[in-house]
């Protein structure tokens, strides 16, 4: 079975394209692609996508961006990588990990539960920060739904 690995690097701005595939403005991943921890996604040798976690509260990590690359995606692997995350964070010491998504993002909404998130609350009128509207499923991103889950055993 072919491996997921999170490398750590400081290289951020060389994966523009993939975070752009995870959040619809250049101008907000500026104003967050220096926080946190910024990882590269690999399946064994090849890149497939990255990840960037923040850490808004002491014992809290938030996945602030992740993106699998479109060939690789509805194979399993973005599981994979929520997995490994659990893991490393919770070998780190930290308690619970959020993740937030657009409210029109249908396909985060049903693949953050099926990796046992549950709903923690809502940010209303997120997007609307951003330049452009953007849609997905024929509903416009509006709120940013934030999802909680312990990482405790």
């Amino acid at each position: 079975m072919s491996r997921i690995h999170l490398v750590e690097t400081n290289e951020r701005r060389l994966f523009m394209a993939d975070l752009l595939l995870a959040d619809e403005s250049e101008a907000i991943i500026e104003s967050y692609i220096d926080d946190g921890l910024f990882y590269t996604i690999h399946l064994d040798d090849v890149h497939i996508g990255v990840s960037l976690f923040v850490f808004p509260e002491e014992h809290t990590v938030e996945i602030k961006n992740i993106a699998i690359q479109e060939a690789y995606r509805g194979k399993g692997y973005g599981k994979r990588v929520i997995h490994a995350a659990f893991s490393l964070f919770q070998k780190k010491g930290y308690k619970e990990m959020l993740v937030g998504t657009s409210n029109s993002s249908i396909e985060n909404l049903a693949f953050y539960q099926k990796a046992g998130f549950r709903f923690h609350e809502i940010h209303h009128d997120f997007f609307l920060q951003y330049s452009d509207p953007f849609y997905e499923n024929g509903i416009r991103g509006m709120d940013m739904i934030y999802f909680r889950r312990p990482l405790t055993p």
